[in-house]
């Protein structure tokens, strides 16, 4: 019964639409909606660009109008254990469009890629997003008011699948992301030009991903 409570909880928190008193201001289910559209946006923006360097500011307009989603997401504190686990899966997709935006942007000034590898690159991003916010809808059939004829134990463990999935996706947007940059400084190295590519994209302490 308890547990049954506490996904009841985490259903009216982030997807059931009413915000509680405690959040009078701040509405986790608007926010996590928020940023599932944003990252829907970005998929289809993207790939209607076809990524190239005017193009590609469309895409970043619609990540910055989603981005306060994110932010106002992650200042979301106090939630229930499992409502917590949601929340943390939803602020990973933040996490992808972050990574994908900020260094795709300067990729596009990156003069050791051509504009097919540029394309390419984009479009990778772009599948790796899409897929990953593929997993939410899931998620947010799991915690829907309407799906309560699960059990508790199925209920978590696709919770726990859904965080898992989207995590794997965050590491291999950050390994996709360090492999693209290893190729420009590679070619940088043969020109003598790595100060300008350390420049471009940091050290690798100062790489948060």
């Amino acid at each position: 019964m308890k547990t049954k409570l506490i996904i009841l909880s985490m259903t009216i928190l982030l997807f059931a639409g009413k915000a509680s008193a405690q959040w009078a201001v701040i509405d986790p289910s608007n926010l996590a909606q928020g940023i599932i559209n944003s990252t829907k946006q970005i998929v289809q923006t993207s790939a209607t660009v076809n990524n190239t360097l005017s193009n590609f500011k469309e895409t970043v307009k619609v990540y910055e109008q989603g981005k306060q989603y994110y932010d106002a997401l992650k200042s979301v504190n106090n939630l229930v254990k499992d409502a917590k686990k949601v929340q943390k899966t939803i602020l990973l997709i933040g996490e992808i469009s972050d990574i994908y935006v900020s260094n795709y942007q300067l990729m596009l000034s990156d003069n050791n890629y051509t504009p097919d590898e540029l394309v390419v690159i984009g479009t990778g991003y772009t599948k790796l997003l899409g897929e990953s916010a593929d997993v939410l809808q899931e998620l947010k059939n799991v915690v829907n008011i309407n799906g309560l004829s699960m059990s508790d134990k199925e209920r978590m463990d696709l919770i726990d699948r859904a965080y898992n999935s989207v995590k794997n996706y965050r590491d291999l947007v950050s390994y996709y992301t360090r492999k693209n940059i290893s190729v420009s400084y590679l070619r940088a190295k043969k020109k003598n030009d790595t100060d300008r590519i350390m420049s471009l994209y940091g050290s690798a302490d100062e790489r948060y991903w």
